[in-house]
């Protein structure tokens, strides 16, 4: 019995370090195709079709008998989560990977959280209590957050890696000319980062309401992709015009992305996380969130040979620190409503016991 609780306490740990780490690879993943000269849209296009392929037959095998009904409204929510989660906001988030690196690019998915806590404020779906230590911290998080991200974006500051043979690779030719020599390109890069973990934190409320209309994880999970992949294909063709050489994978490394992209990271990692918060809660999965940063330039650095800035690191800390201050202030919050919740119990149990000695 102890040796199980053990497992049990062990467990998700080992899965959410599994997962962020396959996150950070693939991201490396994405930056050195990138480099290579591949399109944006056509790796999310080949991404959520594998991805789609893969969860179908899970869906037909573990959902066959919970399915709801598919309504035209619900197939609207799941468009929408395509065009939030899938589509437009990858493609913001590998143009900022093309013209920055990955390790930069990692950082702003740590505001995630940040993010949605803030934007779900107005819709009454959080609410603040700036009375009460758990509501300051909130706050306070949130400020700390934005701030790490203006450094981030304002502020590039010197390299903290004198290796005169990073200089040369750290970016590709056409990122060195946007990114490197022009502070507005790294601007811009940082803006389209951040605009594309907005849309990203927005689905995450896209995604409460389809759990509540259609809570079938893999089957939605499945049209998502679906959708994605879809509306990936039509900017595609729009942006390349007629031109069928970009959808031509070139070797083996974008091969083998699209697929460890689709099937590990759209599949076993959003099941593996689903499995850990239905275990440990949304605080502890979130808390992992900074390891993807970590392990990207663990790997990316040496791999990529990409560069390290001050205004990176500051900025990252400050986002981190943000993050845990906002995550600490929620785990409060929740156990004063368990408290409150328990008072209420224990004072209607004695209200009652009262009215019957009353009534004895």
């Amino acid at each position: 019995m102890a040796a199980e609780n053990r497992s049990d306490t062990w467990q998700p740990f080992v899965v959410m370090l599994a997962i962020q780490l396959a996150l950070a690879a693939v991201n490396i993943l994405l930056k050195k195709v990138l480099d290579g000269g591949a399109n944006p849209l056509v790796l999310i296009t080949y991404r959520h079709s594998i991805s789609a392929i893969f969860l179908a037959p899970i869906s037909c095998v573990l959902e066959r008998n919970i399915r709801p009904k598919l309504t035209f409204r619900i197939l609207c929510y799941l468009f929408c989560s395509a065009m939030l989660g899938a589509s437009i906001s990858q493609y913001l988030f590998l143009l900022g990977v093309q013209r920055t690196s990955a390790t930069f690019s990692c950082a702003f998915l740590n505001l995630c959280p940040v993010l949605t806590f803030v934007v779900a404020l107005p819709f009454r779906m959080e609410v603040v209590d700036i009375r009460s230590s758990s509501g300051i911290a909130k706050v306070l998080g949130s400020i700390l957050c934005i701030a790490g991200v203006l450094i981030l974006a304002l502020y590039r500051g010197s390299s903290l890696l004198n290796h005169p043979q990073l200089g040369p690779h750290a970016f590709s030719p056409t990122a060195r000319l946007g990114a490197e020599r022009s502070t507005a390109g790294w601007v811009i890069s940082s803006m389209a980062l951040f605009l594309g973990t907005l849309l990203w934190s927005c689905w995450f409320l896209v995604q409460s309401c389809i759990g509540k209309l259609y809570p079938c994880r893999y089957a939605s999970t499945a049209f998502m992709s679906f959708f994605g992949a879809l509306q990936a294909a039509t900017l595609a063709s729009f942006s390349s015009g007629r031109s069928l050489s970009v959808w031509v994978l070139k070797d083996k490394v974008e091969i083998f992305t699209v697929i460890y992209a689709g099937t590990v990271c759209s599949g076993l990692c959003y099941v593996g996380m689903s499995w850990c918060v239905k275990e440990r809660g949304p605080v502890f999965t979130a808390a992992f969130s900074p390891l993807v940063q970590i392990f990207a330039a663990m790997i990316g650095i040496p791999a990529l040979q990409e560069q390290l800035y001050l205004g990176s690191l500051s900025g990252s800390v400050m986002v981190i620190a943000g993050l845990y201050v906002l995550l600490w202030g929620k785990n409060r919050e929740m156990h004063e409503s368990v408290k409150k919740t328990a008072q209420l119990i224990r004072d209607i149990e004695e209200q009652e016991a009262k009215v019957e000695v009353v009534a004895a």
